[in-house]
């Protein structure tokens, strides 16, 4: 990492390219770091291989992120009948790479695409959604190492087509039933329910349900629950503690997961999340599959729209006799929406 400092006696404090506040201060500074000299007042630019790429990068994302939005709203407005355009449009790109170094495997690499494309019409109530992947289909195991691990089962990504139906049941409780299709070579159509809800308990505590219902006309039927509560818990660290469960009917199997997560943002550009957790499996009894810990350090590398992490992980999966299993995962986003979702 390449740190640069440059003079300016406008702070109490110089914040340095880790996002890490306050270790510098300004006293500590050398009298001559305040002084420019005649040639410096108006010094010409310097053109750099990297400086042209990430001006194309920056260009790039302005003109992108307007056609993915403007796709979004015509194809609302085409089809809802109505030249207003709604100002929940949630359509989004996301690119991403990752690579990954672990126990007896290194330097994995694979590119990542997600896409939405969110419509909703002016009927407020039904909703055209677009997506890159089905969570119902994804296990939980899948889903924690999401954005960790590169290898991943990419028989399971399809492009997913909805009609959803919104429902508040009040302030606190919404519902969506969908009706859509699985697109690949074997199209899989499916119905889905779910319903969402969230809760104060008290001046501290928040509780976070998530329960859905679907029925895959290949795949079968299946559940899939979440439930997650939070407080903060001081120097701006907040606590979740959270349950998954996943039930498969035709495999007849229960798939359980059990974490607890800190988050922390250290300042308008870095954020800490440190996690643990067990997960386990009714098939063929009852029993643990893995243990974990990891931590996220994300840090937002330009505007609202360029991010990068580093994921160091430690595992005991059950198929290596709970033997220790280490990764270190760095990871790029890029985000082509007008609003980061």
């Amino acid at each position: 990492m390449i740190f640069s400092l440059g003079k300016t006696a406008t702070a109490d404090f110089i914040e340095l390219d880790t996002g890490i506040r306050g270790f510098l201060s300004v006293d500590s500074l050398p009298p001559d770091f305040f002084v420019f000299s005649p040639e410096e007042y108006e010094l010409p630019l310097r053109d750099s291989p990297w400086l042209t790429f990430s001006e194309w990068v920056i260009q790039q994302q302005d003109t992108q992120s307007g056609v993915v939005q403007a796709f979004g709203a015509w194809a609302d407005q085409t089809l809802s009948g109505d030249p207003r355009i709604l100002p929940q449009n949630r359509s989004y790109l996301r690119l991403a790479g990752s690579s990954t170094s672990e126990t007896g495997d290194l330097l994995q690499f694979k590119p990542q695409v997600r896409f939405r494309l969110d419509l909703p019409t002016t009927q407020e109530r039904f909703r055209l959604v677009l997506e890159s992947e089905s969570e119902e289909l994804t296990s939980i195991d899948e889903q924690r190492q999401e954005r960790q691990r590169t290898r991943r089962d990419e028989e399971e990504s399809r492009v997913t087509t909805a009609l959803r139906y919104l429902y508040e049941l009040g302030d606190m409780v919404n519902v969506s039933a969908d009706i859509g299709v699985r697109v690949k070579a074997n199209p899989d159509a499916f119905v889905r329910l779910r319903g969402v809800a969230l809760r104060q308990l008290d001046d501290n505590w928040n509780l976070a349900l998530d329960q859905r219902f679907y029925y895959f006309f290949v795949r079968g039927f299946g559940t899939r629950s979440y439930a997650a509560i939070s407080r903060p818990i001081g120097n701006g660290w907040r606590y979740t503690a959270d349950a998954s469960a996943r039930w498969i009917h035709p495999e007849r199997t229960f798939e359980l997961g059990q974490g607890h997560r800190f988050y922390k943002r250290l300042n308008h550009r870095a954020e800490l999340s440190p996690r643990l957790g067990v997960q386990g499996t009714n098939r063929p009894n009852w029993q643990p599959t893995v243990y974990f810990t990891d931590v996220t350090y994300r840090y937002r590398l330009y505007d609202d729209w360029l991010f990068g992490e580093i994921t160091p992980t430690l595992e005991f999966p059950r198929e290596d006799n709970f033997s220790d299993r280490y990764a270190i995962t760095l990871r790029i986003e890029m985000f082509f929406s007008g609003e980061v979702r």
